[in-house]
């Protein structure tokens, strides 16, 4: 009987106990574990400048501190969701900071955005596509869509070799050209509207015989020698040759 009564003053005592230590950890706050996101310290580059406004919160209202331009370097310092969309808070060397929508920039870090840019630069016109391409080839080296892209990349400044010719036409001097005696194609080759895309590494080559512009056929050639059983690889020679003809052209 007594071992009972001991017993049960024993369950009793450590039923109050637990209930204490119970109390005790509830009335301490609990710790939680900080997940990192994992684009936090990686580079991006600005891409869309459409979105790429630098705010100074994260948020679509916060006050705008530059609109960055494409081809900007920023590292991600933070993450955070406002408005609907997701924000970066980065560091825009030389002095600037902020937050960007996440949407405006690019990266290896993320597994969409190598697809998300291929359909941007499709999308995309004029000179803005042609730096878009540019960044593509320059970020992803190895992407499964750079035939489509260098294909398309001729293609564009083929056409841009065209209103080059018509702009260069109207706006240099003939008769200035003729009084100081230098050839022609240096003119043409001098030419001002050319400069942005020779600071992207494109190079146009002149017809002397024809007046026209043309482009040097890089990215086909990159096609043929690299991707030669690609489906682009047979279209890169088409154009190839075509180029070859128009630069044998002799005016009419």
């Amino acid at each position: 009987m007594k071992v009972s009564f001991l017993l049960i003053i024993l369950l009793l005592a450590s039923t109050a106990a637990e209930a204490q230590r119970r109390g005790a950890s509830a009335a301490r706050p609990q710790r939680t574990t900080a997940v990192r996101a994992p684009e936090i310290g990686k580079n991006a580059v600005v891409i869309d400048e459409t979105l790429s406004v630098l705010r100074d919160k994260p948020s679509l209202f916060g006050n705008a501190i530059q609109r960055m331009r494409r081809g900007r370097t920023v590292k991600i310092m933070s993450v955070a969701e406002a408005d609907g969309v997701r924000f970066y808070r980065v560091s825009a060397p030389p002095t600037n900071s902020g937050w960007v929508q996440a949407d405006a920039v690019f990266g290896s870090f993320r597994p969409d955005d190598e697809e998300r840019l291929a359909r941007l630069v499709q999308a995309s016109r004029g000179f803005e596509q042609v730096e878009a391409a540019t960044h593509f080839f320059q970020m992803y080296p190895a992407s499964r869509f750079r035939p489509a892209i260098l294909l398309l990349f001729g293609d564009i400044l083929e056409d841009t070799a065209g209103r080059l010719t018509r702009e260069a036409t109207t706006r240099l001097d003939r008769r200035e050209m003729a009084a100081s005696a230098a050839p022609l194609h240096s003119y043409y080759l001098n030419y001002v509207g050319l400069d942005r895309y020779r600071r992207l590494g494109v190079t146009f080559v002149f017809n002397s015989s024809t007046v026209l512009f043309h482009y040097d056929g890089h990215s086909w050639k990159e096609i043929v020698s690299k991707y030669a059983g690609s489906p682009e690889a047979e279209e890169a020679k088409k154009r190839l040759e075509s180029l070859r003809e128009k630069l044998e052209r002799k005016a009419k």
